[in-house]
């Protein structure tokens, strides 16, 4: 694994090693969110991981690479993107005293009783492959800028590093409005809170669909992409080279949130009868600009 690694950071075995101590790392969460998971039988584990993973390998590289302005910055932005992630998912119930319990994304739930996944081993794969190792497996492939990043540390800022860092506080603040405008909404829906008359069309319908989610069925995660799409190009920066390796990362992160959006509209348009023409007239991601 390291003469292939040396191989492919072009005999820099300084960022081999560095890839070297990522992967231990993967490995040794994917070990961890799989056995928690089918002892707890709650297999969200790997989304209580989800945020903080990427600020893990940024402050693994920065430790390696303190000198360099570049991964300092992107250091920053993942630590923002990492806490306002982790304050969301925690005021919806995700973490617990005990760590391996808390609310478990509905959706597992619902899989688990489709044909193909229901039983113990069919599920128990489902969780290793696709749950543990490759939801873990992309959060790091996402997180490779990094490692661009570091192969060039002589690389000089430029401006193409101040325009991913704009977009990416940008992309931040779209996805902080839209993740409170629904988490208002739920709980009011909850009757945790009075409803509020800014979300009257949502109330009727059962689901949110109005603010942000007027113009776009899913903003927040709109945001979400847009983020490492964006951190994407600080890898572009540095290398000077506009499609680089890095880019799996950020292109499998967009084919995963198509399938999460197929498989929770799915669910929508079972519960609620308005969802259907909610889809015909409000684009799933990118607002229509006319």
């Amino acid at each position: 694994m390291e003469t292939f690694l040396v191989n492919f950071f072009w005999g820099n075995e300084a960022v081999a090693s560095l890839a070297l101590l990522w992967i231990k790392i993967l490995l040794s969460v994917v070990a961890l969110c799989f056995i928690v998971s089918e002892i707890s039988r709650n297999y969200s584990q790997v989304d209580k991981l989800w945020s903080l993973m990427p600020g893990v390998y940024a402050i693994v590289t920065l430790a390696h690479y303190p000198d360099s302005a570049r991964v300092w910055i992107m250091a920053l932005m993942t630590i923002a993107w990492g806490a306002r992630l982790t304050w969301n998912f925690a005021r919806k119930g995700g973490y617990s005293i005990i760590p391996w319990r808390g609310e478990e994304d509905y959706r597992w739930s619902v899989l688990r009783e489709k044909p193909v996944l229901k039983g113990r081993i069919k599920f128990g794969i489902f969780n290793l492959v696709f749950i543990s190792f490759y939801q873990q497996f992309l959060i790091m492939l996402f997180s490779t800028p990094l490692l661009v990043a570091a192969t060039h540390p002589e690389s000089p800022l430029s401006w193409l590093d101040i325009v991913a860092a704009i977009l990416i506080v940008g992309f931040l603040t779209l996805e902080t409005v839209a993740d409170n405008q629904l988490f208002s909404f739920q709980k009011q829906k909850k009757g945790l809170a009075e409803k509020a008359k800014r979300f009257e069309n949502s109330h009727k319908c059962g689901f949110m669909c109005d603010g942000l989610f007027s113009v776009s069925r899913h903003p927040n995660w709109l945001g979400e992409q847009s983020i490492w799409v964006s951190f994407y190009l600080f890898s572009v920066s540095a290398s000077g080279v506009l499609i680089n390796w890095s880019i799996a990362g950020a292109a499998l992160l967009l084919m995963l949130f198509q399938g999460s959006a197929w498989i929770t509209e799915g669910i929508s348009k079972g519960k609620y009868p308005e969802y259907t023409n909610y889809i015909k007239r409000v684009p799933k991601f990118i607002p229509k600009i006319f």
